[in-house]
């Protein structure tokens, strides 16, 4: 890594560096796959934060949003806005939302137990989503908590609330696929890093109260769709924007 890459933050040990090209960036997955630890936590949560990015243009919004866990109760928030350095491409998408994410995540005052990630963890063609990424970089427990399937096969898990399938790739297990509300579609729920995948299943059900969506994801959704908005506004009346905005949100 060059000198000119960005100093690390005290919460995680590796200094920051964010591929421009495929080749440069199938490097860094290996890097992060050899570094990745998927074992039980070293103590009891009291706080899980959900992280999530927005899109403006070229620009993006990146929320990080804290619980008391497991009343679920909101506790600190924060943004982060950053150039979008990386295009779509499935599979890769840490080395597009990791600025933004990384970017909230060093204004938080407080150091969450519990890092939700709306994307994969070691369910990933290179054992290397975006979960286990961030949870890499910021030595952090870390879950992977999708939408839709990237990799793996699974039966369809029953239609209430906790009823979950193994996520399967070749022999062995991956991930879950889990009900997280009575009759909804499942989420797929992958340990990142620092925790087991019992202990994922556990706090991903835990954070999911009224919704399918764990709180702490709703609400950086939530929140970084808000400030996509004000983004917009701002790019249509061409108003400078700096590369990073602190929010205090409600």
């Amino acid at each position: 890594m060059s000198d000119g890459d960005k100093p690390s933050h005290p919460w995680y040990p590796f200094r920051m560096r964010w591929p421009v090209t495929i080749d440069e960036a199938k490097r860094e997955q290996g890097s992060i796959r050899e570094n990745v630890r998927i074992e039980p936590l070293r103590k009891p949560p009291r706080f899980v934060a959900g992280v999530d990015v927005a899109f403006s243009g070229s620009r993006m919004v990146g929320v990080a949003s804290v619980f008391h866990y497991p009343e679920m109760t909101p506790t600190e928030d924060a943004l982060a806005v950053a150039k979008i350095p990386f295009p779509y491409i499935p599979g890769y998408l840490s080395f597009r939302e990791g600025p933004a994410i990384i970017g909230a995540m060093e204004k938080l005052g407080m150091k969450p137990d519990v890092v939700l990630v709306d994307g994969q963890g070691i369910a990933h063609p290179r054992g290397a989503g975006i979960a286990s990424h961030i949870g890499v970089l910021l030595n952090l427990p870390t879950v992977g908590c999708a939408k839709s399937r990237l990799i793996g096969g699974y039966e369809e898990p029953g239609v209430k609330k906790g009823q979950w399938s193994p996520l399967k790739l070749d022999d062995g297990i991956v991930g879950v696929v889990m009900r997280t509300r009575d009759g909804v579609k499942p989420l797929f729920v992958s340990p990142g890093h620092l925790i087991t995948l019992r202990e994922s299943i556990e706090i991903v059900l835990t954070c999911c109260t009224n919704y399918r969506i764990p709180e702490p994801l709703r609400r950086a959704d939530r929140l970084s769709k808000e400030r996509r908005r004000v983004l917009s506004r701002d790019r249509e009346e061409k108003s400078p924007l700096k590369f990073f905005i602190d929010l205090n949100l409600p």
